[in-house]
């Protein structure tokens, strides 16, 4: 399972409420079809140091900014895939390192830093992880998915997300998706990921909508409920596990 990838891309933020979600979809679902993953529930372990380095230096940076993670699409097992990544944004535009390993891998690069395999985007990846002198896993975050892509418009691709929650106990992928909710009930985060210019019939499905760009980050947003909680430590138990809570 040696599947590397490199992403170069411009993302698009907007916080948008379910009624223009919908009303968007209403004007553009014939142009759009749902992507390999579909519906899904992506799941992120942000890696940080003791003293949230990456993300108070992305929160801070204007020009560039960078994360580390472990993703999968579910709960993953023992041999599922998984994705560390590297995720760079420099101007506005997005450079992302990825490698697929097993979940199984994942935890042990992450235990002993020693590499599964070799390739170029692994060396990169294992130069990050040095020159942050091992960054432990900081906040699991969850959020349901819909993502769609335009058959008519290669590499542009549209994604909703609903129900963004983070934890900072049980910091593995294969501990499940409850969590803290960070967003109102009927928030959703949209992106619009393209190689260039967004197509016209989508900036004025957008204006129609009354969708504007706002700029957010997840992870920097559980960040900033930690410390207003007044923990940056990880023993909180969140309100969905104290209550049993679990998501699909």
């Amino acid at each position: 399972m040696q599947d590397v990838c490199i992403f170069r891309r411009i993302e698009k933020k907007y916080l948008i409420t379910e009624a223009q979600s919908r009303a968007l979809l209403e004007r553009i679902g014939p142009d759009l079809k749902a992507d390999a993953h579909g519906e899904s529930t992506v799941c992120s372990l942000y890696l940080d140091t003791p003293d949230w380095l990456l993300i108070r230096n992305s929160m801070e940076a204007r020009t560039y900014k960078e994360k580390l993670r472990l993703r999968s699409y579910g709960t993953p097992g023992p041999d599922s895939r998984v994705f560390l990544e590297l995720k760079k944004k420099y101007r506005g535009v997005v450079y992302k390192r990825r490698v697929a390993l097993t979940e199984r891998q994942a935890e042990a690069y992450l235990r002993s830093g020693i590499k599964p395999f070799d390739s170029q985007i692994f060396r990169e990846l294992d130069y990050a992880m040095a020159f942050y002198r091992n960054p432990r896993p900081a906040v699991a975050l969850c959020y349901e998915r819909r993502a769609y892509t335009v058959p008519t418009v290669p590499n542009l691709r549209l994604t909703f997300d609903t129900h963004v929650r983070y934890r900072t106990e049980e910091l593995t992928l294969s501990a499940g998706t409850a969590g803290r909710e960070i967003l109102p009930a009927d928030a959703v985060i949209l992106e619009i990921k393209t190689d260039g210019a967004m197509p016209l019939w989508l900036s004025r499905a957008l204006d129609e909508c009354l969708i504007r760009p706002a700029s957010f980050s997840k992870y920097g947003t559980a960040y900033r409920d930690l410390c207003r909680r007044g923990s940056g430590e990880n023993e909180i138990k969140t309100e969905n596990q104290k209550e049993g809570k679990r998501y699909a």
